[in-house]
C-alpha cells in the first residue's frame, strides 16, 4: 500500500486530538517532525525521502497522523514494521487502538525504547504470539573519524557478486532474528531486496578464497539513508572468521565511505546482549546516543 494514500481532508484541517492517514501532502510536515531526532526517526526519513524522488513508489506501509490543535505532533509509520516517531502518550492510544482496530500485519514493532515499550504495552493483551522483546539496543553513532585504520578490503558489492552476498545475507538474518527470510537460494522478493542494496551502492563487503571458493567474510548494508544520516544494518562475520578482528576495520571501511559522500553521521543500533559487536564498534568510534527497543512477532 502507498503510504500515502489520498485522502480528502488536507494538511492542517484535522480536529485537535484526531488521528488520520497522512497524503503525499503532508510529507514536509512529517519530515519536519523526524528531524527533532534525525538518528532516531531515520528509517521514516529515508522512506519519506525516498518517495518524494520516486513518485508513485510503493513503500509498503501507512502513516498515520496524530494531531493537535491541527498541527502534526505525531506519527507511526505502519508496515512491515510499525514505528512510532515522536509518540505522545495521547498519540500512543490513538495508534494502539488502531493497530487493534486493523489487527496486526507487521512482523515487529521498532524504535525508541521509551515509546515502543509504551505501545507494545497498550498491544499486549490484544496480540498474541509475540516471540521476543530486545527491550535495550543501545543507539550508536559516529560522527568523525574512525578511530581505527578501514579495511582495505572491504569495498561495495558488485551485482556479479549477488550469488555470494544473498547466502552471507540469509545467514546473518537467520541468526540474528531466528528463522531464514526465505529459502536456501534467497527467494525472489529477498533476493530482489539485496539486489537493490548492491545496485545502489549500499551493500559493502570483504571476499575472500575460501576451501569452497570466494565467500564473503565481512558484509554490512546501508539500511536506511538520507542526505546527512546513514543506518548501518546487517554487520555481519561468517562464525568460522569471528576472532580475527575483521569486524571494526571492516566498520571503519564503511564509516569512510559514507563520509566521503558527505554523510556527517553513521548510526546503528545493536543488541545490549552483544558484547563482541558493542566493543567492535566502540574500538571504531561508536558511541551511545539512545536506546532502541524492538518487539518481534
Amino acid at each position: 500500500m502507498h503510504p500515502f494514500p489520498s485522502a480528502a481532508t488536507s494538511p492542517g484541517s484535522a480536529a485537535p486530538g484526531t488521528l488520520r492517514v497522512l497524503t503525499g501532502a503532508d510529507a514536509p510536515a512529517l519530515l519536519r517532525l523526524c528531524e527533532r531526532d534525525p538518528v532516531a526517526n531515520l528509517f521514516v526519513s529515508a522512506r519519506v525521502l525516498g518517495l518524494l524522488s520516486r513518485p508513485g513508489t510503493d513503500l509498503g506501509g501507512q502513516v498515520w497522523g496524530w494531531f493537535e490543535g491541527g498541527e502534526l505532533v505525531s506519527a507511526c509509520w505502519a508496515g512491515a514494521n510499525l514505528v512510532p516517531i515522536e509518540a505522545t502518550p495521547a498519540a500512543l492510544d490513538a495508534f494502539a487502538a488502531q493497530a487493534r482496530a486493523q489487527g496486526r500485519r507487521c512482523s515487529s514493532l521498532v524504535g525508541p525504547a521509551e515509546t515502543v515499550l509504551a505501545l507494545w504495552q497498550r498491544l499486549e493483551p490484544h496480540w498474541r504470539g509475540v516471540r521476543e522483546v530486545r527491550a535495550r539496543q543501545p543507539l550508536m553513532v559516529c560522527d568523525g573519524e574512525p578511530d581505527v585504520p578501514a579495511d582495505p578490503a572491504v569495498r561495495r558489492a558488485t551485482l556479479r557478486e549477488l550469488d555470494l552476498v544473498v547466502p552471507a545475507c540469509v545467514a546473518m538474518f537467520t541468526e540474528e532474528i531466528g528463522y531464514a527470510p526465505a529459502p536456501p537460494d534467497g527467494g525472489g522478493a529477498y533476493r530482489a531486496r539485496v539486489a537493490e542494496l548492491v545496485s545502489t551502492g549500499r551493500s559493502f563487503v570483504r571476499v575472500d578464497p575460501g576451501p569452497a571458493g570466494p565467500e564473503v567474510v565481512f558484509k554490512a548494508e546501508l539500511g536506511a539513508v538520507s542526505p546527512k544520516v546513514v543506518q548501518v544494518q546487517g554487520v555481519w562475520v561468517p562464525p568460522h572468521r569471528r576472532g580475527e578482528g575483521l569486524a571494526s576495520p571492516g566498520m571503519a571501511a564503511v564509516v569512510r565511505a559514507a563520509r566521503a559522500e558527505g554523510v556527517d553521521v553513521v548510526s546503528l543500533y545493536v543488541n545490549d546482549y552483544n558484547a563482541k559487536a558493542l566493543a567492535a564498534y566502540r574500538r571504531v568510534g561508536f558511541r551511545e546516543v539512545g536506546t532502541f527497543a524492538t518487539v518481534l512477532f
